[in-house]
């Protein structure tokens, strides 16, 4: 089957982004380039926890680094990651309604 290579690469990419942390990175670099330093204050958590987070992503493609001196620089490997979350968002954000409509229509009965 052809497909399987990119169902398995789907997959890969898609268990690397399943992680809020990492989610939290990539919208942070929705605006473009940003120094470790700048997404360590942004996030506010450890040195290690946002390397090791950025090194995922960057390893299943998500994000490219370079490094300038004693400074490294994070970027969206391609734009269009956002809005693919994006896309993912507003499902969400759809279920999240559907449920509460369905949770004020059940508590509408009990009553």
């Amino acid at each position: 089957m052809r497909d399987a290579r990119i169902f398995d690469l789907h997959a890969d990419v898609c268990k690397s982004l399943a992680n809020p942390w990492r989610l939290r990175l990539i919208q942070a670099l929705r605006r473009g380039e940003r120094p470790v330093a700048e997404l360590i204050g942004e996030l506010g958590a450890p040195k290690a926890n946002v390397s090791q987070h950025l090194a995922v992503l960057r390893a299943k493609g998500v994000v490219e680094s370079r490094r300038e001196g004693a400074h490294v620089y994070y970027r969206l490997a391609d734009p269009r990651i956002i809005a693919a979350l994006e896309l993912m968002r507003r499902v969400l954000r759809t279920r999240l309604r559907r449920s509460g409509e369905l949770a004020r229509r059940l508590d509408g009965r009990a009553a």
